[in-house]
């Protein structure tokens, strides 16, 4: 298919229109992005998106309307991107999601349970859930872990899962003998 090009009166045609909306397009840029610098890029982009559009646009109809759609479709699609770069895909065949944005959770967990007795909780936890345990914590993926270890990528879900349940209950334990104690 090939593309039409437009005239050089319709170039001059669209960029008169264009400049008797400007105004009111980088107003709506303004309303989209919250801030001046997100807004003069997104007018930027608009601008040029219309112009190397001008073929497309149909004489007599809504201008205005169809540089404000033009505007916000831009928009919705970088803000689509910039969701999609904050995401991790972890490539296991359930394919998790794991929204990675800059926000960060407070952890008001006990505050008595020091790194040095966590990492004994950990050397207590038998070699075979253990080292895949440890692999995870590391950063490598399941399959990575399952590709070093030879073992096939179930079980080595099936053993980090089973060292976070017996950390967490040889955790509680050390927790109902600290609250004896006391």
């Amino acid at each position: 298919m090939k593309k039409m090009t437009a005239t050089k009166q319709q170039q001059k045609d669209i960029q008169d229109l264009l400049s008797t909306i400007t105004n009111s397009l980088r107003a709506f840029s303004l309303k989209l992005t919250g801030n001046m610098n997100d807004a003069e890029d997104l007018y930027q982009d608009t601008a040029l998106r219309i112009m190397t559009n001008a073929e497309k646009y149909n004489p007599g109809t809504n201008f205005k309307a169809w540089a404000v759609t033009i505007m916000r479709n831009i928009f919705i699609n970088n803000y689509r991107k910039k969701v999609r770069r904050n995401l991790i895909i972890d490539q296991t065949p359930n394919n998790y999601y794991i929204n990675s944005g800059n926000k960060t959770v407070l952890n008001d967990g006990e505050s008595e349970v020091t790194f040095n007795e966590l990492q004994e909780l950990v050397d207590r936890l038998p070699d075979d859930f253990r080292v895949p345990f440890l692999m995870a914590y590391q950063g490598y993926k399941y399959d990575e872990i399952a590709e070093q270890l030879g073992s096939p990528l179930g079980t080595i879900k099936s053993r980090i899962f089973f060292a976070r349940k017996k950390l967490q209950k040889m955790y509680e334990e050390i927790m109902r003998e600290r609250s004896s104690v006391a």
